[in-house]
């Protein structure tokens, strides 16, 4: 492995797996232990809309600001998965009623595609804009994205990690399920065959066609207004800035949401195959396994709520 750059050689180190770029911390390493990691059944709870979705999501807020004092950090979700949610955030925010719950939120985002102007309508960032409202982002403690336009995506992306670990790490991450061909899945980004590690806490990852018609379809099903040109450039995109594994195990608390699976309806076999899917001791045969189908990196967290529709567990 190498360095990334001398500014965070002493806590960052690049490895590159085929095409894709990961990032990990210099000297600390649970990948040989992978296999030790306890494998937990995912207790999913069938909620009656949307609405009760995003309602429920709201609940693990409050309930993680109850519990700490101080700030939240937290990981956005874009798409379907959590657009009831920030819908209602954003009227929340527009009165005083939750204010004592914004004023202490750190917000980030999961992933991104790059290269992508900061203000194409396909971008994470201006769905969230849309839906959250501006009240929201003048009253929360900070926001940050990944920038998509900066000259040097990996340098931004470490510098997104360390700003995001000296807050304190992750109080709630907010996941969706993302399908892939044969039943397999992503979370955040993290795509089947990447090398992804339990390591790796970031990583970019060359695009394909298929995740690039997912992300578009999915943001027209969530009634985003798309121009040629924003649909265009985002066609272009080369790259996937996502977090990695260890940012997802190290999360304190993960809330899944599943609400598309009328308009993803490979997600249900992918949820499937997640709920199924017997995870293996051996720490190679598991680490094949996480390579082959990222989604199961969510059976090693021991702190997950999933929230889904009933539609997801309909057959296809």
């Amino acid at each position: 492995m190498t360095t990334l750059s001398a500014t965070t050689e002493q806590t960052i180190k690049r490895r590159v797996s085929d095409e894709n770029i990961w990032l990990s911390h210099a000297g600390r390493a649970i990948s040989n232990s992978l296999g030790c990691l306890q494998v937990n059944e995912l207790e999913y709870e069938v909620m009656s809309s949307e609405e009760a979705v995003g309602a429920a999501m709201l609940e693990e807020l409050e309930s993680a600001a109850k519990a700490k004092n101080g700030p939240l950090v937290i990981i956005l979700l874009g798409g379907r998965g959590a657009q009831s949610l920030h819908r209602q955030l954003g009227k929340l925010a527009a009165t005083n009623e939750k204010d004592w719950l914004f004023e202490r939120l750190h917000v980030f985002t999961q992933d991104a595609l790059a290269p992508l102007r900061l203000d194409n309508g396909l971008s994470f960032v201006r769905d969230f804009e849309r839906l959250l409202g501006p009240e929201f982002f003048r009253k929360v403690k900070s926001f940050t994205c990944i920038r998509t336009d900066a000259p040097n995506l990996e340098r931004e992306l470490a510098g997104y990690v360390e700003k995001l670990e000296s807050l304190g790490g992750i109080d709630v991450f907010f996941l969706g399920l993302g399908p892939e061909a044969g039943g397999a899945s992503h979370l955040a980004y993290i795509k089947p065959g990447s090398g992804a590690t339990a390591d790796d806490i970031a990583g970019l990852i060359p695009i394909s066609s298929s995740i690039l018609e997912h992300h578009i379809t999915k943001f027209k099903a969530g009634g985003t207004i798309v121009s040629e040109a924003d649909e265009a450039e985002c066609r272009a995109a080369t790259h996937i800035l996502t977090l990695g594994p260890a940012a997802i195990l190290s999360a304190r608390r993960i809330v899944q949401s599943i609400v598309d699976a009328g308009t993803a309806p490979a997600k249900r076999e992918s949820y499937k195959r997640l709920l199924e899917t017997e995870i293996s001791t051996e720490t190679e045969t598991r680490r094949r396994q996480m390579d082959d189908n990222p989604g199961l990196w969510l059976r090693l967290h021991s702190n997950v709520r999933s929230l889904i529709l009933e539609d997801v567990l309909q057959d296809n």
